[in-house]
């Protein structure tokens, strides 16, 4: 039986607190002049990181909240990537010095379209504007069905060491409900092509509560990814948005698991990886316990940002790319999502931001509450209070403290570690920007 206490919080929205403030209070008083302008005041001290969006894939997955769009021919992408090269030059001019970056990730779409003679002169230009570091860790996303071996041979050439393959489900009919048709087969082969040419990091995404998905398929998915045996997964919950995403009209909205099967299959694809080893991380995370991510949760070092989870302490990610999202010690920006906009802009020698939102009064103090939250499944209000110079912060949390899902000693605010997959909400309550009319903005737990 479901408990109670997940079923009375399941249907409420929050954010998913990737960021704070969140996307929805990006505005467009933020733009390209405030960029370049933020990126002229880094320092030969701050740290950056870097992300890459390519927006293409094959074949469109109907379940995917990403900004992207099929493209079956080349010509689009190699466009594309003329343009991206131009911004990584324009962007790079703007900060003063040669920006020293411990982490690099490709996102998409499906950034193993990209050419392996492509991605070989991309990063070299990268290597040749930033100052990459010895041990930097630089990931992709990886559509198993595109990753050829002179693909993979030139991501093991160009230093990349850490893969996350996309996989959700491997149940054939739901895979049909979603229109992402991958086998077990050549998933395993694109991990054994990967590991051959010296990535060997390997993440896995996994969904829960897709059309047509059951317990016993969500399980079956499990027991084959772990045959895989991957350093980390990720485990979300699909999100049903056709007012946002309109290729999701194509799913029969009366195949989805109802609110109860999404919390019995999350719940069991959480038993089931934790009974193979795996230490939970955060609420929707999980990794093998010498695996960094796990270290840095256990000495609270652990991070949340666009990716999702990560080690990733850098005082600056900067993005690249058609809506890519950056953050700097000043606020956060977000290029344009129309394409076409995005090389206009570019071509201009502009910086391309559609948005963005510049902190101000306690928004660090409340992004660091929020994050120790999400990271740690605590926060010490009065620590962090001090550290902020600001007063301690001290929502009403009686109802979560009511039903068991918080516990307070002090100044420290305790997530029940069964109520781990209610974090969000548990967040929230610290969010003074939240308002009821950014709903559609946001994802059930």
């Amino acid at each position: 039986m479901t408990d109670p206490v997940l079923l009375k919080y399941a249907a409420r929205n929050t954010p998913r607190y990737t960021s704070y403030p969140t996307a929805p209070h990006f505005h467009a008083g933020v733009n390209g002049e405030t960029y370049a302008r933020w990126l002229g005041e880094l320092t030969p001290e701050q740290r950056g990181s870097l992300y890459f969006h390519l927006p293409y894939c094959r074949v469109l997955c109907w379940y995917c909240g990403c900004h992207t769009r099929a493209s079956l021919k080349d010509g689009p992408i190699e466009r594309y990537l003329d343009r991206l090269e131009m911004e990584i030059d324009t962007t790079a001019a703007l900060v003063p010095h040669r920006l020293k970056v411990d982490h690099l990730h490709w996102g998409g779409g499906s950034p193993t379209l990209v050419p392996a003679s492509r991605m070989r002169r991309i990063m070299a230009l990268v290597r040749d504007r930033f100052d990459i570091q010895p041990g930097a860790e630089i990931a992709i996303e990886v559509d198993p069905r595109t990753l050829d071996d002179e693909r993979a041979a030139a991501l093991g050439a160009t230093g990349f060491n850490r893969a996350s393959i996309g996989v959700q489900t491997f149940d054939p009919d739901v895979q049909r409900a979603i229109n992402r048709i991958q086998s077990f087969e050549v998933t395993k082969a694109c991990a054994d092509r990967l590991r051959g040419n010296g990535v060997n990091a390997i993440n896995v995404d996994l969904v829960y509560g897709l059309p047509k998905q059951s317990l016993e398929s969500c399980l079956d998915t499990v027991d084959r990814v772990l045959e895989l045996a991957p350093d980390r997964l990720s485990v979300f919950g699909y999100a049903h948005v056709p007012h946002m995403k309109k290729h999701m009209r194509l799913i029969d909205t009366g195949d989805l698991p109802g609110t109860e099967a999404r919390i019995a299959q999350a719940q069991a694809i959480a038993d089931r990886l934790v009974a193979a080893g795996y230490v939970a991380i955060g609420f929707d995370h999980y990794a093998r316990p010498e695996d960094p991510l796990a270290e840095r949760q256990r000495t609270g070092h652990l991070h949340r940002n666009f990716q999702g989870y990560t080690t990733d302490a850098a005082d600056a990610l900067i993005g690249f790319g058609a809506s890519a999202i950056g953050r700097l010690p000043q606020g956060h920006i977000q290029n344009t999502a129309d394409i076409a906009a995005w090389e206009k802009a570019v071509l201009a020698n502009e910086l391309p931001v559609a948005r963005g939102c510049a902190y101000e009064g306690d928004d660090l103090f409340r992004s660091d509450i929020i994050e120790r939250l999400m990271c740690d499944l605590e926060a010490d209000l009065g620590t962090l209070a001090r550290e902020h110079g600001q007063p301690v912060a001290n929502p009403d949390l009686s109802e979560l403290e009511a039903d068991g899902i918080v516990r307070r000693d002090g100044d420290l605010v305790m997530i029940n570690p069964e109520y781990r997959t209610l974090a969000r909400i548990v967040a929230a309550a610290f969010d003074t920007r939240l308002m009821a009319g950014n709903a559609k903005h946001s994802v059930s737990v």
